[in-house]
């Protein structure tokens, strides 16, 4: 059975283990690897991450991670933990498609939302993470935000794709381009991900609201 360590790559300390053959304790089996292989590619690219980022956070060669987004690489739990960690996410996102159902129905029961780790955290924002799709592509996704009376406007941001944001609770002037909006509880907004956007006055917090991220084809 393969094993691969960052001792053996590199001569220096050793990182968490990652195999390529018949699972022993505490290993996945390669059909797992190659769904969670898929989900942790998404997660990192929806991040703006590199795999540069990601795998010296998770104490891994780039390289290898490379082979553990395609497939050909199965993680040991160690390394799935360290790999979650280094997303900014829970594990458990990483494992939601294996055995998943093939009609692709997903649940969420409330306050369960997955918290995951964007540009905006850092600035006090709270997202969750309210599906995650299936398939080598995703076409949108659905975050919960929560803006707080510690979050700072954050100067703008861009993305490929459609931002969807509808307004639960509290009151922000929300700025896209050049315009300006006021928004408050019922009221939504549609515009492209990339022209800059973003909070520019939070009028009335906490602020709660609904974001979709549809992206192209």
């Amino acid at each position: 059975m393969a094993r691969f360590s960052k001792k053996s790559m590199t001569g220096g300390a050793s990182a968490p283990a990652l195999v390529s053959s018949t699972p022993a304790p505490g290993q996945l089996p390669p059909s797992v690897g190659r769904q969670l292989g898929a989900v942790a590619r998404r997660v990192r690219e929806g991040q703006g991450l590199t795999l540069t980022d990601v795998a010296t956070t998770a104490g891994i060669s780039a390289g290898m991670l490379s082979r553990l987004e395609t497939g050909h690489v199965t993680p040991s739990l160690e390394t799935l933990v360290a790999l979650a960690a280094a997303l900014g996410v829970r594990p458990a996102l990483l494992l939601q498609e294996v055995g998943g159902d093939e009609e692709g129905a997903q649940r969420v029961p409330a306050g369960q939302g997955l918290e995951v780790v964007r540009r905006g955290t850092r600035r006090g924002h709270t997202y969750h993470l309210l599906a995650a799709q299936r398939g080598p592509r995703k076409s949108f996704e659905p975050f919960l935000v929560t803006l707080t009376d510690k979050s700072e406007v954050f100067p703008g941001f861009q993305h490929p794709g459609t931002e969807f944001i509808y307004i639960l609770a509290g009151a922000l002037t929300y700025r896209h381009g050049s315009h300006s909006y006021p928004l408050a509880p019922g009221d939504s907004l549609s515009f492209r991900g990339d022209v800059p956007h973003g909070p520019e006055t939070l009028d009335k917090v906490p602020i709660r609201m609904l974001s979709i991220i549809i992206y192209d084809e």
